[in-house]
């Protein structure tokens, strides 16, 4: 693909922006850690909520949704789409406890909840593991998507730099990441927000060009359709929002997704998998976020933003687009027939100047987006709750920034390493998420159960791993290749025996102290039946959750309000109008409700903290 000087001009104008603004932040995020990693809890919910969503949306990302759309239709997203419902926990159960819980990181909770050395050793021991391997994968898999994506389109051949043969894609990638590096380690979280919003801007304006371009290049929407019912055998295949079908005897599933997958998908994962971005009971990223919110209700109303934008407005235009791909390049691309790959195919061919140097900019700012986070977040992690926590724990401000910087700067050279290492991008995701999926429900339950220890969070991390790894043997070779059966008894044996370990731990072990569970009530307030001993003695009396049954129908009002938004614009798009209006009606009776319980609740969610 050949760039003229307005595309390169583009590309150029967002790099000078982006390093623009970690320059004019510098000074402010190197005040204290309070302000390089929480920008000063300052931050207004609709840029909290913009940041969440675009470190979410990654390079990989639209190429990943290309590859499920071309093998499954559109109901290949359910793989994601269900993880809505343990967003909506986030929202309404959990992200106004975190911002009570006044801390840096979600990994220094473990000491406010609990006590002693069991309490500092679950710190400092998820502070490493989140910080290198799991952050080093997740970098890892972006940059090897970056790599896909330039590789494609520039065709960028090698360099010799200082003597050595360099690859021409590794060199591109490699200015991105040093750019990220320069404003997430000079300014910390005040240039990760900024530039994520807008990073976000940029990237959903070049997905819905390209959109655009690639339902005029099969000729528009009705031969798109029928090209779909050639290849997938008929319309209803590739287009069902659904992965069921109705038949003579009832529902079925769909031949990729059979109903065990389904159940577990719908029913298990969403609530007992541990994914960076979508932890049930929130943390990782999204806690950040809410750490850095002004207030309460900034924190769960950037929450909300993100599940709506996450769900709701962002997919359409990559499926649209894979859509197209499956009859713009029918074979894939390459002697492997890459479907991902067809993605960043279709805007080498369909787009002009000066959307190529659009599109360019917008995988630019997606890649960056998610790494600038991934820094910083895993920066956090090393000097607040391990540098800061075990090894120096009386140096100034000052100085803890500083480590900050060279922490950010480590995990930028350590990521080089894992991506090198890294095979594929499918392969790590299914691995993350195997190794959290029994971790979920001791996350969950750590906020509203007393009993609740910090050995029931290690039995379980500790489980997870080694059950899940044990499970992934044993299903090898016994489904075949890409049978999501796999994965589902996977995801079931690994719940199945961590819950059974983590709850035997619980109770073989002694509960935290009176004072520890007191302190930590009197600080978050979760009320409810699980802690009723607790508030009681405390002198609070049987407390409700906060939000109260309201919190229960907002949790379904936010789940029907997302998946109509989702369904209504994709019947639209579709063109399927009268049925998709109808769908946004509903989704906005949804969210009427929604905003009615909020303005019910003013004190529950103005304030920092407690029940007013």
């Amino acid at each position: 693909m050949t760039l003229t000087a307005i595309d390169w001009a583009i590309v150029v104008a967002y790099f000078a922006i982006s390093f623009g603004i970690g320059l004019l932040f510098t000074k402010k995020g190197g005040e204290s850690l309070n302000e390089y990693f929480l920008s000063g809890r300052k931050v207004s919910w609709w840029l909290a909520g913009a940041s969440m969503v675009a470190t979410t949306f990654a390079a990989d990302t639209p190429l990943v949704v290309t590859g499920l759309v071309a093998a499954h239709g559109v109901a290949g997203n359910w793989l994601w789409w269900n993880m809505l419902m343990s967003g909506m926990l986030t929202v309404f159960f959990f992200a106004r406890l975190w911002r009570r819980a006044n801390v840096m990181t979600d990994v220094e909770f473990a000491e406010i909840r609990y006590s002693g050395p069991p309490a500092a050793f679950l710190r400092g021991f998820r502070a490493l593991y989140l910080a290198i391997p799991i952050n080093l994968i997740i970098l890892g898999w972006v940059t090897r998507a970056m790599i896909k994506i330039l590789t494609i389109s520039l065709g960028l051949k090698d360099v010799n730099l200082l003597g050595l043969n360099v690859s021409g894609e590794i060199l591109a990638v490699g200015i991105c990441f040093i750019i990220t590096v320069a404003y997430s380690a000079g300014a910390g979280m005040w240039a990760v927000l900024w530039t994520d919003l807008i990073q976000f801007v940029i990237k959903m304006t070049a997905v819905i060009i390209l959109a655009v371009y690639s339902v005029r290049a099969v000729g528009g929407m009705d031969k798109l359709k029928a090209g779909l019912a050639t290849h997938f055998g008929s319309s209803d295949a590739a287009i069902s929002i659904l992965p069921v079908r109705m038949t003579p005897n009832g529902i079925e599933a769909y031949t990729w997704m059979p109903l065990l997958a389904l159940a577990v998908f719908l029913s298990v994962q969403w609530w007992a998998a541990w994914y960076p971005g979508a932890e049930p009971g929130g943390g990782g990223y999204v806690a950040q976020r809410i750490f850095s919110s002004k207030t309460e209700r900034d924190g769960v109303l950037a929450t909300l933003f993100f599940q709506v934008a996450h769900y709701a407005i962002r997919p359409w235009p990559w499926i649209i687009t894979g859509l197209a791909t499956v009859i713009l390049y029918p074979q894939g691309i390459g002697p492997t027939h890459d479907r991902e790959a067809a993605y960043v195919q279709a805007f080498v061919d369909l787009l002009p100047t000066p959307w190529r140097g659009f599109m360019m900019a917008g995988f630019a700012a997606a890649y960056m987006s998610t790494v600038g986070t991934q820094l910083n977040w895993g920066a956090s992690y090393l000097v607040n709750d391990f540098y800061k926590r075990f090894l120096n724990r009386t140096a100034t401000e000052k100085h803890y920034v500083k480590v900050s910087r060279w922490a950010t700067v480590f995990l930028f050279f350590a990521s080089i390493f894992v991506t090198m290492q890294l095979q594929t991008v499918e392969g790590a995701w299914k691995f993350l998420l195997a190794l959290g999926s029994g971790t979920g429900l001791v996350l969950i339950l750590r906020w509203y159960w007393w009993r609740i220890n910090a050995w029931s969070e290690i039995s379980a991390m500790i489980a997870s791993f080694v059950v899940s790894i044990i499970a992934i043997q044993m299903v090898k070779g016994r489904f075949p290749a890409g049978d999501l059966r796999s994965d589902a008894w996977v995801m079931l044996s690994t719940v199945a025996v961590s819950t059974v370990i983590w709850l035997s731990v619980t109770y073989l072990t002694k509960p935290e102290p009176e004072a520890v569970l007191e302190k930590f009530y009197r600080r978050v307030r979760p009320g409810g039946p699980g802690w009723r001993r607790i508030s009681e003695k405390a002198g609070f009396g049987r407390e409700g959750i906060p939000g109260g049954a309201l919190a229960w129908t907002n949790w379904i009002a936010g789940i029907i309000a997302v998946y109509s938004s989702l369904f209504g614009i994709g019947k639209i798009v579709l063109g399927e109008t009268v049925t998709g209006l109808l769908l946004l009606l509903l989704s906005a009776a949804a969210f009427a409700w929604i905003a009615r319980s909020f303005r019910e609740e003013p004190a529950a969610l103005s304030g920092t903290g407690g029940i007013e």
